[in-house]
């Protein structure tokens, strides 16, 4: 089955603050640019997985509620949640396990007031 996700973008209210809590919480590099009138803050990606950016832009808002977007926790996402609240971000719900099968998952807010998860099988 494909994805049912093909793009995200998270919006922000101060790109470069932004931009240092992902890089910091993920571990990943961000590579910035312009497209269409939107600075964007590209998340790496080989072509194979779902990627997407953190975008600046006056349509662009913000939101701690409506859709909850889990980032990939790796395989522990207690690695990544660790990060959170030492870049500036704020943990909402603490790793809790879904099932032995499913997983776990956590909830934070990011440094721009996104409601954000992490989801991982440990």
């Amino acid at each position: 089955m494909e994805n049912f996700v093909n793009w995200f973008e998270i919006p922000a209210l101060d790109f470069d603050r932004a931009v240092k809590f992902y890089s910091t919480v993920l571990g990943v590099n961000i590579t910035a640019n312009e497209f269409m009138g939107a600075q964007m803050g590209f998340f790496p990606s080989d072509g194979t997985n779902v990627s997407g950016a953190i975008i600046t832009g006056s349509n662009y808002s913000p939101a701690n509620g409506g859709v909850l977007l889990y980032l990939n926790g790796g395989a522990n996402l207690s690695v990544p949640l660790g990060k959170v609240e030492a870049a500036g971000g704020k943990i909402i719900v603490p790793k809790t396990q879904i099932s032995d099968d499913m997983g776990y998952f956590a909830i934070f807010n990011d440094t721009e007031g996104n409601t954000m998860a992490f989801h991982s099988m440990s």
